[in-house]
């Protein structure tokens, strides 16, 4: 869990991607691309209860989903957002799900939890790979069974997941209209793709990723850029307060969609 930005670390050291961020369009795994894209259209066979109802169901690639009860008898059929929710490093896509799914609370709201190939995700040891690869088998998985608002989809994490979910949102803001990243430490993008609005909450206490170094620098680059961010420091260490998911999921589903 080092590193601020792609290309450098902390106080200038390397940081966890080898090469510069660069303009080029590139589409595939080693720039982070995922291809996999939602319809807001029913898919041809509705999931059944034994293979999509509600509850959490994990999937093949080692992730699980949330799929939440109906919204109610006679309520109209509408397309699901979805949140993909990443872990930080150690940490599994159980403990994700925990951090976002008491504030879920939408009958429209799926949340997709993968697991990292190895102790934390791809970019962090040097570069996209596995975890790209991984995520986006089980995005075209997802919304082959489930319609999704191409206008309702977001990415977020905390901690090396928070770093991983800018670095995707970056790369993939034509997929995600949305970034919510829980302190994190890093981002690295490769290359540059829509422009997705972000959150960023940090703790003023935090030991693992101090925000002198992380956010704090982070936060003006992305305003630099052009990004749309929305920032919260609270009195705390490295944690994902109740109140911050809950204000995240807000901000998020009460916003405008990204253009």
């Amino acid at each position: 869990m080092t590193g601020t930005d792609a290309g450098e670390g902390a106080g200038g050291a390397p940081g966890p991607e080898r090469a510069r961020p660069h303009p080029e369009a590139g589409d595939g795994v080693p720039h982070g691309r995922l291809s996999a894209r939602p319809s807001a259209s029913p898919p041809p066979s509705p999931p059944g209860a034994g293979e999509g109802g509600p509850g959490t169901h994990r999937l093949e690639g080692r992730a699980l989903l949330r799929v939440p009860p109906p919204s109610g008898a006679g309520a109209p059929a509408r397309p699901y957002w979805l949140v993909v929710v990443l872990h930080g490093a150690g940490g599994t896509a159980e403990q994700a799900l925990t951090w976002l799914l008491p504030q879920a609370g939408s009958g429209r709201l799926l949340l997709l939890a993968p697991q990292a190939t190895g102790s934390t995700w791809d970019v962090v040891g040097g570069g996209y790979g596995p975890d790209v690869a991984r995520l986006d088998a089980v995005l075209h998985g997802v919304f082959r069974r489930f319609p999704v608002d191409p206008e309702g989809v977001a990415v977020a994490g905390f901690s090396d997941g928070a770093s991983y979910a800018l670095s995707l949102g970056l790369a993939n803001g034509d997929l995600f209209g949305a970034v919510l990243a829980f302190s994190p430490g890093f981002m690295a993008p490769m290359v540059h793709h829509g422009h997705p609005r972000i959150f960023v909450s940090h703790g003023r206490d935090d030991p693992v990723l101090p925000v002198g170094t992380c956010s704090r620098r982070l936060v003006p680059r992305l305003a630099q850029s052009g990004y749309a961010v929305t920032y919260r420091e609270f009195g705390g260490g490295h944690e994902v307060p109740s109140e911050l998911a809950t204000e995240a999921l807000r901000w998020w589903v009460d916003g405008p969609r990204a253009a």
